[in-house]
């Protein structure tokens, strides 16, 4: 049974969706409608005849949870016609507790659908959908090859070979050289050391020759070939993906430059920002809200006037992982307002609030610089000492004045030497 809660009825007529792999459970409700309850498969073939049936009974808004990918063929089918259809998070339409079926799920999203206690998520048009697309399988192929090389440095490490040790990386110019003659000869002679060496490492030859000599045999070789196979058809992948990144956002060349110049922000995050969030700001009331939507911002837990946990809100995770890297580059930015926020906050509240920061920081630039179209602005390290000293100075002159001084404030003089 639905709970006995009744609502103020806002959409006319509506349907709530119950979406699984192979199966979708819709209710339809609202004026002049006879409640129903339908079941369909997922094939397209079914989803043709839902959206048949609600145009039929005159449904003005459809809701159903983002459930896995499963909601995206509803969406697709939908799309196109004159139905307004929201995706609706999972955590704001949970049912009563005890009382759970499909039929009872898909009826709940109807009535508060109808009642108006729903809040469509952000769903982007199909072009930035499919941009966004490419940049997540781009950082699943780069995922893939960190992960590979790493792989290479277990490999050599299980048969002692020690260039992690006297190398900052394994794949440098000289690791890659050592690698390759130890896949095609097996051993490395003090001539081959003397061939790749430069002045600019840290480690001496005998050194690097010591770490060379390990217990290298066929199987270890076999198996660093194939992981260099895999990760050169890798970067191939990565390489396209690239091109076909760019030719996307070929119209688009002005804004990004706007964005590059935000500090920590690459070409490969900007890319990645833009897919995410999109161009139109619209969509996001103010960069408050943006902040929010991507989870980069401190919750409000409050009860009987006590504040409780300030945790993170829930948001986009690729939007919060994109823009924590870019925090972590701008830290190590200098003379930077990005920076000097970091290492300021950091000082009382630690690393990771401090990372968060300026984070938060970092994408209400981006939200005005894509929203205005214009360049970013660089503050300085020194803006918020200025603006701290500032506030000082007036209010120890407020302080003065009300033990009735009467205070005039000068610059000072600077001293000789």
């Amino acid at each position: 049974m639905d709970p006995q809660i009744s609502f103020n009825q806002v959409v006319s007529r509506g349907c709530g969706i119950d979406v699984h792999q192979k199966v979708v459970v819709a209710t339809i409700g609202g004026e002049g409608l006879k409640k129903a309850t339908r079941e369909f498969g997922t094939f397209t073939r079914s989803l043709t005849e839902l959206k048949d049936w609600l145009l039929e009974n005159g449904v003005t808004h459809v809701a159903m949870e983002s459930t896995g990918i499963y909601w995206k063929p509803v969406y697709h089918v939908l799309e196109p016609t004159s139905l307004k259809v929201w995706i609706v998070n999972a955590r704001h339409i949970k049912y009563v507790p005890g009382h759970k079926t499909d039929k009872q799920d898909s009826a709940w999203i109807c009535k508060l659908l109808l009642a108006g206690l729903l809040k469509p998520s952000y769903i982007p048009a199909k072009e930035q959908r499919e941009l966004r697309d490419l940049t997540r399988f781009r950082t699943k192929m780069i995922q893939h090859v960190a992960s590979e090389k790493n792989r290479i440095v277990r490999i050599l490490e299980d048969c002692n070979i020690k260039l992690s040790s006297v190398l900052s990386t394994t794949q440098g110019v000289v690791a890659t050289k050592l690698i390759d003659k130890l896949c095609e000869v097996g051993t490395i002679t003090m001539s081959d050391i003397e061939e790749v060496y430069h002045k600019r490492l840290e480690a001496s030859k005998e050194d690097l020759y010591e770490a060379c000599q390990g217990l290298i045999d066929k199987h270890h070789i076999y198996l660093l070939g194939l992981i260099r196979q895999d990760i050169a058809s890798t970067e191939a992948v990565i390489k396209n993906l690239n091109a076909r990144i760019k030719e996307v956002l070929s119209g688009y060349d002005n804004v990004l430059e706007h964005l590059k110049a935000i500090p920590g922000l690459s070409t490969k995050t900007v890319e990645d920002l833009v897919a995410e969030i999109g161009l139109d700001m619209s969509v996001f009331p103010t960069e408050k809200h943006l902040a929010s939507w991507a989870g980069m911002c401190p919750g409000n837990n409050e009860s009987a006037g006590k504040k409780k946990s300030g945790r993170t809100t829930h948001g986009n995770k690729q939007v919060k992982a994109v823009i924590t890297e870019a925090a972590w580059a701008a830290t190590r930015t200098k003379n930077t307002f990005y920076s000097a926020r970091y290492h300021r906050v950091a000082a009382r509240r630690g690393k990771k609030r401090a990372l968060i920061a300026v984070g938060h920081s970092i994408l209400k630039s981006v939200y005005h610089v894509i929203n205005g179209m214009e360049g970013y602005k660089e503050l300085g390290a020194d803006y918020v000492t200025q603006r701290v000293e500032k506030r000082r100075k007036l209010y120890l002159k407020k302080e003065l004045e009300k033990l009735g001084y009467a205070v005039q404030l000068t610059p000072p003089v600077p001293q000789a030497g």
